[in-house]
């Protein structure tokens, strides 16, 4: 019977270039000269520091577009409502998602279901499996998935027949 996987995985080689390339811009744009402004990666966390919470909000725009030039999903991180003011500085705290957690793998399963897709939805730690007796099931699925509005960028892989 076929299969596939969804998943949820942040590509930390293109986070991290993501990371360089906002940094270099940070340091060769007038309005950051002689201002401290650092974005600083650890693991899926990013945090943005500057002299000031309209720096702070400036240096996230021009972090999301290199993102989303190195096709990096900011739809599902966890950021801070406003920015943590602590010294001289402002630091905004990023925090990437990877893996489905159990609520948002429940909704996928129950959406699969509600939709009549012929297909069955399995949770297996933070990714859901979905078995269909025919490919073209699966690729409807991945279809009526890819529609939904679902928060967390999803990704289908281990595509089996």
């Amino acid at each position: 019977m076929p299969t596939f996987d969804i998943v949820s995985e942040i590509n930390k080689v293109e986070l991290n270039h993501a990371v360089d390339n906002a940094t270099r811009e940070v340091g060769t744009r007038f309005d950051f000269r002689g201002v401290l402004a650092t974005i600083e990666r650890n693991e899926l966390v990013v945090t943005l520091k500057s002299e000031s919470d309209f720096q702070v909000r400036q240096i996230e725009d021009l972090f999301r577009n290199h993102c989303a030039k190195r096709n990096v999903s900011t739809a599902g991180i966890d950021i801070d409502d406003k920015p943590v003011h602590s010294g001289r500085t402002f630091s905004l705290t990023m925090t990437f998602k990877e893996g489905i957690e159990q609520p948002l793998a429940k909704d996928i399963v129950k959406r699969l279901k509600d939709a009549g897709l012929k297909v069955q939805a399995a949770i297996q730690g933070d990714k859901v499996r979905v078995t269909g007796k025919k490919r073209d099931d699966l690729q409807s699925a991945i279809a009526f998935l890819k529609a939904s509005d679902i928060e967390q960028p999803l990704q289908y892989e281990n595509f089996r027949e």
